[in-house]
């Protein structure tokens, strides 16, 4: 009685002979179908990232590949992309003045120029941009840390009045809790930045304030850097009903997608949080919290007009 064998246990000279056929025409057959296979699965994958991060460019693509165990390279990614025809569009955005520099409130020197920090908490930008909903407009306050990319703080309203600037950065202060004297904060040259109830907040928190010169964007470029990435990869093409569903979908790209989930080249290709959760300082960072300052709410401005505060 002949006893089968478990799958895996035929050698290749076995099989050969049951099948009638011989090792060279197997091994020519395996030669020219096993590349073909391992394509396949390389452009299987690609095509499920590719859907999964509608705006991931081929640089991004061939990390997320590495990082689950593909041997490819951006040269390869791109030539599959484009025969597939996967390589995103970029649209230029049109951008609405959200600045007004033109107020009697004091301005502050440019302290982040030519900064280059060395841990969390060190230098944080802030910027604030418009939404654009189905009847109104509502604008996105941002706080962000510049060394490891993170969103620490943001609010989205309709007004521009500095409540909105100082929510964000209330968000960053209670999630954060910098130690006193040892954090640039830094802006344009805005209204909601210069009055004197958002200097009064970081002045609590012993934080020193920095700004933009005049028409320099590149003063404030990770914070730029950040607002063309929310609009290409979440605003663009979404309809928002109103700003309570603007929030709800924006405030889900910052912490799930953005924070968590989206590679930075900065970062050698990892998301924030993960970048974060690698640096030795932020265990130790956990198991002894930093004391500040409790953070107080300034009253909100009583102007109806955004660009001015008390």
């Amino acid at each position: 009685m002949t006893i089968p064998l478990s799958q895996g246990e035929l050698t290749i000279e076995r099989m050969c002979v049951l099948a009638g056929v011989s090792r060279a025409g197997y091994y020519r057959h395996w030669a020219s179908s096993a590349p073909r296979a391992e394509e396949t699965t390389v452009r299987d994958a690609i095509q499920r990232l590719a859907l999964a991060h509608r705006h991931y460019g081929y640089r991004r693509i061939a990390a997320q590949l590495r990082r689950e165990g593909f041997a490819v390279n951006r040269k390869r990614v791109l030539r599959l992309m484009q025969q597939d025809n996967l390589l995103c569009l970029r649209q230029k955005p049109f951008v609405p003045v959200t600045t007004d520099s033109r107020h009697g409130w004091r301005v502050m020197p440019n302290l982040a120029r030519g900064m280059m920090p060395s841990s969390l908490d060190q230098l944080w930008v802030a910027d604030i941009t418009y939404i654009r909903l189905q009847e109104e407009f509502a604008y996105l306050a941002v706080v962000l840390d510049t060394f490891s990319r993170r969103v620490v703080g943001w609010a989205l309203e309709t007004h521009l009045e500095a409540g909105l600037a100082i929510a964000a950065l209330s968000m960053a202060l209670e999630a954060r809790r910098p130690m006193p004297g040892s954090l640039i904060h830094h802006s344009d040259r805005g209204t909601q930045y210069a009055c004197r109830d958002y200097i009064e907040l970081l002045q609590q928190h012993d934080i020193a304030a920095s700004m933009s010169r005049v028409g320099n964007p590149y003063d404030n470029a990770k914070a730029e850097s950040f607002m063309k990435t929310l609009k290409q990869e979440e605003v663009n093409g979404q309809t928002y009903r109103d700003a309570q569903h603007a929030k709800n979908a924006i405030g889900a790209f910052i912490e799930e997608v953005y924070n968590r989930q989206r590679l930075h080249s900065a970062l050698a290709y990892r998301p924030p949080a993960e970048f974060e959760a690698n640096l030795p300082q932020c265990g130790a960072a956990a198991q002894q919290p930093r004391t500040a300052a409790p953070i107080s709410q300034p009253a909100q401005p009583s102007h109806a007009a955004g660009t001015t505060c008390p």
